[in-house]
């Protein structure tokens, strides 16, 4: 309660301040800054995907109270901040978090609100690929990155992979859930390479899932739907 007197205090002297003239912005809305040393290596700032877990530097400029050096993304792909509550972040490149933000605190607390994220480190964004590829692993995303690239990351399919039916294992507000693609029809253009998120598992060919995950992704078609299981 105290806090949010403070902050509340604190909007209104800058909404004051907001009406002076000559006085630049410190920092531009939705701004994006450097990833910090230890972001993933090579992301692409303007492309990447927050993801769960990851640690995010929001500031908003004159509001100490409304600025994180070390907010992380929680388990629902949320972050919270007083005032506006929860704010989904899961998704969203640092630019859209931004100016979500700026939104948030502009319809009922602050004038033209700056406000800039910064993706400090990307913990959420790793795919594992597995089954029937030359190297299974865990691999680290930079970017956005397509199911094609997930599995060439992985030095491309071996020879006795069935590539008409790669699953997608995805975790969906708790919920694990699963899709069947056909890597062969994407590879020929013939269907649409889909993007691949953060903890995804990718297994090209079925031979090496359990009995229960095998039955499941053997009786889905290839139709790039999400389904639970």
């Amino acid at each position: 309660m105290v806090r949010h007197v403070l902050v509340l205090t604190t909007l209104v002297a800058v909404a004051a301040c907001g009406t002076g003239q000559g006085r630049p912005p410190a920092t531009p809305i939705g701004e994006i800054q450097g990833l910090g040393p230890t972001s993933a290596a090579n992301l692409t700032t303007s492309d990447y995907i927050i993801g769960n877990q990851d640690k995010l530097d929001v500031r908003v400029f004159r509001v100490e109270d409304l600025s994180f050096k070390e907010l992380v993304v929680d388990a629902g792909g949320n972050i919270q901040l007083p005032l506006i509550g929860t704010i989904p972040a899961s998704g969203r490149t640092a630019q859209q978090l931004a100016d979500d933000i700026a939104r948030a605190l502009g319809d009922r607390y602050v004038r033209n609100p700056q406000v800039s994220v910064s993706v400090m480190e990307a913990a959420s964004q790793k795919v594992t690929v597995d089954g029937a590829v030359t190297k299974p692993g865990v691999y680290v995303m930079q970017g956005r990155t397509s199911l094609l690239q997930a599995v060439a990351m992985a030095e491309g399919p071996s020879r006795v992979a069935d590539l008409s039916k790669v699953a997608v294992f995805r975790n969906r507000d708790g919920q694990r859930t699963v899709a069947v693609f056909d890597l062969a029809a994407i590879r020929s253009g013939q269907a649409e390479d889909p993007m691949v998120l953060g903890d995804d598992v990718v297994v090209v060919d079925t031979s090496r899932l359990n009995v229960v995950l095998r039955n499941v992704v053997e009786a889905l078609p290839a139709f790039a739907i999400f389904r639970n299981y």
